[in-house]
């Protein structure tokens, strides 16, 4: 089967974040023709004239809509894109020149209709940024889900960096109205339908989360909230480990209270395990100031997402409102 591959890009309000990932498509070491369809999400802050200067040197394919989301503008571009095999990337990220010859390589030899790749730091992120891309990487504090080649399970494509076939998003329907959360309840979707799915190690992308602590917090405490909406409409993915930080700080919040009383052993834990991600977070980076700061980026992501995991399932179990009016945050009107 002959590939002939679409990038679809949503981008809302973030005109320079696309010059640099145009720019990286343009060294792309691919021999082969392929498409760029980015969809302006109803933006304030057009991309259009950044757009026009790549025009004569990639193909692409400029488009306007409202705003509805990422998953909805996803879904846009792809209905409307000429290729057979849709690269689905966020606009915060660059791509490294070998990134599509990877990924095309993977596929002629094991053909799946959707993978997924990681995400790693470029050397000109910020020291936050390292940090926190070590907190969303690392195997100690995600057990390997966004690319970790010692992932526990099958590999579930996030859509900062997801290839999906023509096949399997008519056959799906594409992303759902929730966000975030929508690429984890795609892959479920492609799994029950009857396709596969994979990792790729080497199409890889930098991922540049320009975010600060406060709008990561905000980040993983929806990640939080969307896991049990998940668990909820797709009960065989639930899985023990998602507990892992609601349970971390519950554990922490318990060894505050035996310490009042005299007893330390459950804080130990908390030492040795804080004690290896430094090491760890080191080794990767060999940076201490990014070591210290992932401990923090950490701390973050755990209480975020723990709290906003353990409020969500509360809410889903003793709630007789629906999940859309329980968190209408979460939902995107299309």
């Amino acid at each position: 089967m002959s590939l002939y591959f679409s990038f679809i890009i949503p981008v809302y309000n973030r005109p320079n974040e696309i010059k640099e990932l145009l720019d990286s498509l343009l060294l792309q070491t691919y021999n082969n023709p392929f498409e760029v369809v980015i969809v302006e999400d109803g933006s304030t802050l057009s991309s259009e004239d950044i757009i026009v200067d790549y025009t004569n040197s990639l193909t692409i394919t400029y488009l306007k809509k409202p705003n509805s989301g990422p998953g909805d503008s996803r879904n846009y571009g792809m209905h409307r894109a000429n290729g057979n095999y849709f690269i689905v990337l966020d606009s915060d990220c660059i791509l490294p020149p070998q990134y599509l010859t990877k990924a095309n390589s993977a596929l002629e030899t094991e053909y799946v209709d959707c993978y997924g790749g990681p995400d790693a730091a470029h050397e000109s992120f910020t020291l936050v940024q390292k940090a926190i891309n070590y907190a969303m990487t690392s195997f100690l504090t995600t057990g390997g889900i966004r690319g970790g080649k010692t992932a526990v399970d099958k590999f579930q494509p996030r859509s900062f960096n997801m290839g999906i076939s023509k096949k399997a998003f008519e056959s799906t329907g594409g992303y759902g109205n929730i966000h975030p959360g929508e690429d984890p309840d795609l892959t479920i979707r492609i799994w029950n339908a009857g396709f596969k799915t994979k990792l790729i190690p080497e199409a890889f992308v930098y991922h540049k989360r320009r975010i600060d602590w406060h709008k990561f917090y905000i980040q993983v405490n929806k990640f939080g909230m969307v896991r049990p909406i998940l668990n909820k409409w797709h009960p065989k993915t639930k899985k023990i480990t998602y507990w892992f930080p609601s349970l971390f700080c519950l554990g922490f919040l318990l060894g505050l209270v035996f310490l009042a009383f005299g007893v330390s052993f459950l804080l130990y834990f908390y030492v040795v395990y804080f004690l290896l991600l430094f090491i760890d977070a080191f080794l990767k980076n060999r940076n201490l100031a990014i070591a210290l700061l992932s401990l923090f980026a950490v701390t973050i992501q755990f209480v975020g997402y723990g709290f906003g995991f353990l409020k969500s399932t509360i809410l889903i179990n003793f709630s007789t409102k629906n999940v859309e009016n329980l968190f209408p945050k979460l939902f995107f009107k299309n």
